[in-house]
């Protein structure tokens, strides 16, 4: 018979994402790392809550599979012990916290969104793009943010895309440098460069010296839209969460760019949420499409075939779609230039 249960479901979606935050924006799972246990009654001291609302998130919180009962108390899952406990490798709370911060709330005006084919997070009026901002605690959260989705999704990548069959990777519009920093670690003999804007390849630069990789991973500065053209001496570059963020046209002159800069033989690879060809999913893909909506002026998720046609458009070879798993992405686009 047929019911509104899955209406019901979508409808109190942000229950569930709203119980995690405010986790997260109370130190839960830190407090209780190390295999800690809380009851309800010490939620009083320990995070200032009164014994309904404690017994409530407790509850919620064990219900999503984030704690489990630990006697007459809670304690982490083995999920929230490994990606939400501040300080450790994989920490997934600065997703958690930019999504609270700035998406929650603009997605709230998402009909506004739909109506004026404007971005809701920041004015393009006065800035350049989302990426511009004055807040450096948000601009933190944000590469904070990136940083916890794709270093999964580059692992991810690595195993479904051998990297070995090159030496040398760009990785264009690379952020804080995860990618980088996995596919090296897997492939011995690869060497990667960032390539993004001055102000964020330190940080890129930061995170490659941290995993003790700064002889292998270097960092150029510049600005892939507006330069003339890409740094060369690669034979192997990666976009990854990038062209979701504009329109078809600048993704084609990205990508003639691309093949200006490769030499023959060289691949470019596209990671994204890709949609399937009649653009009916998967989810994923299609609701980060309307988060683009919220976020940025021309972007939209693509699908692969899309993709397929641009590279070819560009003078790639060989497109083909290497699916896979991932937090970030559920495959990417690989062309090689004749």
């Amino acid at each position: 018979m047929l019911t509104p249960t899955p209406l019901m479901g979508l409808v109190s979606g942000f229950w569930s994402f709203k119980t995690l935050a405010a986790a997260v924006e109370l130190d839960l799972f830190t407090r209780l790392a190390g295999g800690k246990s809380i009851t309800v009654e010490k939620a009083v001291a320990e995070l200032g809550l009164a014994e309904r609302p404690a017994d409530l998130l407790f509850a919620a919180c064990a219900s999503l599979g984030l704690l489990e009962r630990d006697g007459d108390g809670y304690r982490n899952s083995a999920l929230a012990e490994e990606f939400l406990v501040a300080g450790k490798q994989y920490y997934f709370g600065g997703q958690v916290r930019y999504c609270d911060r700035r998406t929650y709330l603009a997605w709230h005006r998402v009909g506004d969104a739909l109506r004026t084919d404007r971005p809701l997070t920041w004015d393009p009026d006065t800035q350049e793009s989302m990426f511009e901002t004055e807040d450096p605690q948000l601009l933190a959260l944000f590469w904070e943010a990136m940083y916890s989705t794709s270093i999964f999704t580059a692992r991810a990548l690595g195993e479904a895309y051998d990297f070995g069959a090159h030496s040398r990777l760009l990785d264009v519009g690379g952020g804080s440098g995860a990618y980088p920093i996995e596919l090296c670690r897997r492939y011995p003999s690869l060497r990667a460069t960032v390539f993004d804007l001055p102000h964020v390849v330190p940080i890129a630069a930061e995170k490659a010296a941290a995993a003790g990789l700064a002889d292998r991973i270097d960092t150029v500065a510049g600005n892939f839209l507006h330069d003339e053209g890409l740094p060369s001496g690669y034979d192997v570059m990666l976009l990854s969460m990038i062209l979701h963020d504009w329109d078809e046209p600048t993704n084609r002159e990205l990508l003639a760019k691309c093949f200006a800069a490769l030499p023959a033989g060289g691949a470019v690879v596209i990671s994204e949420l890709l949609l399937n060809a009649d653009r009916t999913g998967p989810a994923s893909a299609a609701l980060m499409g309307m988060n683009m909506l919220v976020e940025t002026v021309g972007g939209r998720n693509y699908s692969e075939t899309e993709y397929a046609d641009w590279l070819s458009g560009a003078g790639f070879v060989d497109a083909h779609v290497v699916h896979f798993d991932a937090p970030g992405a559920n495959g990417v686009v690989v062309a090689r230039k004749p």
